[in-house]
């Protein structure tokens, strides 16, 4: 089970509870984190029993039913609801996931939903993700080549087979906030998701900046932090593999040196 990084003497009180009318039998109780900086209370659980039948299936139906019919104060990100923007990543039931493409009927018995582990919280189901995204840029998450190609740079089938796995990614952190070793040193350490965007260039056959990428993981935290823990490809909710990207990364520093 993952922890949340709480406001400083603070614990996670019992909150509001909101009790559907209807007998269904498609009623489901959910538990959801809320977390406000301006009202200077504790964060809480508030208890929402929803008839699932009005809502939609998903994790993101859920919170949508209840912004737009019981609480328009609760407050997440989402954008595409196609699994693909990354926005609306939390924490449902201990497991990292996004929340529009959660399906309620894998969980079983009440679901409990709060924030992406480990991160400051800005309000209630919202994270902080300012340093995260700064660790991504200092990768240089682009192509880097000075050749000036007459039209383009093209790449064979095999090069860019060497991509999948890698471009899917959608920077959703959810890998990122399960990691342990992101917790305690996430100032030094870049965490799974930025490096395995990095492992994206270093593998891409359009890049030639490949000593100069591994260069700048030479220490002893931006990579080799990383114990192989596993809990970032178990968490993963686009099925993506950053354990192995980490790995090939830390093989290629061997060759190199």
């Amino acid at each position: 089970m993952v922890q949340l990084r709480l406001p400083k003497n603070s614990k996670i009180q019992k909150g509001k509870v909101f009790k559907a009318t209807s007998n269904s039998s498609s009623l489901r109780t959910f538990h959801v984190y809320r977390w406000n900086p301006e009202d200077n209370l504790n964060p809480r659980m508030d208890e929402f029993t929803i008839d699932t039948k009005e809502s939609g299936p998903m994790i993101l139906d859920v919170l949508l039913h209840i912004k737009n019919n019981i609480d328009s104060t609760l407050t997440f990100r989402r954008s595409c609801r196609e699994g693909v923007c990354g926005s609306c990543a939390m924490n449902v039931n201990g497991t990292n996931t996004l929340a529009c493409i959660k399906h309620i009927d894998e969980i079983s018995g009440p679901v409990h939903i709060r924030p992406l582990p480990h991160m400051e919280v800005i309000k209630d189901l919202v994270p902080d993700l300012k340093h995260a995204f700064k660790q991504y840029a200092s990768i240089k998450p682009w192509i880097q080549n000075n050749d000036n190609p007459a039209r383009e740079r093209k790449q064979s089938q095999e090069d860019r087979a060497k991509l999948d796995g890698l471009w899917e990614c959608v920077l959703c952190f959810s890998c990122t906030t399960a990691c342990p070793s992101y917790w305690w040193n996430n100032d030094k350490y870049l965490g799974p998701a930025t490096l395995l965007q990095s492992y994206r260039f270093i593998a891409d056959s359009r890049d030639t900046k490949t000593n100069e990428r591994l260069d700048d993981l030479q220490d002893p935290f931006s990579l080799y932090r990383c114990h192989s823990i596993m809990n970032c490809t178990n968490t993963c909710p686009k099925g993506l593999n950053p354990a192995k990207a980490i790995g090939n990364i830390k093989k290629l520093m061997v060759i190199k040196n």
